[in-house]
Formats: C-alpha cells, sequence, structure tokens
C-alpha cells in the first residue's frame, strides 16, 4: 500500500465502502447496518454484510462474514498481511474472530456507542466479559474437566495437526 496521503486516501475509500455496504444493506433488508471489507495489498479480498436475520445466524456479522469469504479465497484460515475496515467499532464476537484470524490492523467507523444509541447492546457483552464467570448473566457450569482435557493430550501428541 502507498505511503502518506496516497495511502490515507485508500484507507478513506476502504472505510467508505465498509459504510455503504452498511447503508445498502439497511435498505436490502437483508440485516443490521454493518458492513466490512478486508484488503490485502491495496485490494479488497472479500466483503461482508451482517445477515443475522437474513440467513437466521445469530454469528453472521458483517466482520465474519468478511473473514469467512476472505478466508475461503486465500484458502487458509488465517489472514495475516490483511487489514479490515468495517462501518462500527467489532462487537466482543467479531473482535475475537479478527484477533484469530489474525488481521493487521482493524479500522472502523462508528463506535459502540453510536450501536447502543440505534438499539444495539455490544456494551451488554463487553460487560459481561469484564465480570467473574460466576457473576455473569448467563450460567456456566464446568463439569468433567477431566474428560475434556484427553482431546487436549492427544492435539499436544499429534504429529498431523496444523497449528493455529
Amino acid at each position: 500500500m502507498p505511503e502518506g496521503t496516497e495511502r490515507r486516501a485508500a484507507e478513506r475509500r476502504f472505510l467508505r465502502r465498509a459504510v455503504e455496504l452498511a447503508a445498502e444493506n439497511v435498505q436490502s433488508g437483508k440485516g443490521g447496518p454493518f458492513g466490512a471489507v478486508i484488503v490485502s495489498g491495496g485490494r479488497i479480498l472479500a466483503e461482508g454484510t451482517n445477515l443475522v436475520t437474513w440467513a437466521e445466524d445469530p454469528t453472521a456479522h458483517a466482520e465474519i462474514v468478511a473473514i469467512r469469504r476472505a478466508c475461503r479465497r486465500r484458502r487458509r484460515f488465517h489472514l495475516q498481511g490483511c487489514e479490515i475496515y468495517t462501518s462500527c467499532e467489532p462487537c466482543p464476537m467479531c473482535l475475537g474472530a479478527i484477533y484469530w484470524a489474525r488481521l493487521d490492523r482493524i479500522y472502523y467507523a462508528a463506535s459502540r456507542e453510536d450501536a447502543a444509541a440505534a438499539g444495539f447492546q455490544d456494551a451488554d457483552l463487553y460487560r459481561e466479559l469484564g465480570l467473574a464467570i460466576e457473576e455473569r448473566r448467563i450460567p456456566m457450569v464446568q463439569m468433567m474437566r477431566a474428560e475434556g482435557r484427553k482431546a487436549f493430550r492427544a492435539w499436544k501428541d499429534s504429529v498431523t495437526k496444523v497449528e493455529y
């Protein structure tokens, strides 16, 4: 990607595209007002919009959709060397996916406060993650830890595993 002024112009162009996707998505009725673009080498690799209601999939956020498409296109499970441009600050789920995908940088337009003002409660999720497990709204019950750890031992001992 070019340096300086040209780079900043390209960043704005990609972020503007993410915002356009969000607006188009609202008009289409397929989901919420969120769009995301993944860029590699100064070119758009993949785009995504929020498809939660259309796909009946609570994980079909714009960032997740874009990550899935970019990974399929690259035929690998990580996106090192890529950047994501998203119309809004990523929710905790999307932020986790971005880290797992190893994207190099996140650019975003609207904030989580802007999303809350529109009725999206990402702030509740951020707050929940800061609580001790026993204080969270949805109870978490750990059981059968010894049995659950067997798969991790098998993973550690596997000579055919692909680390990620």
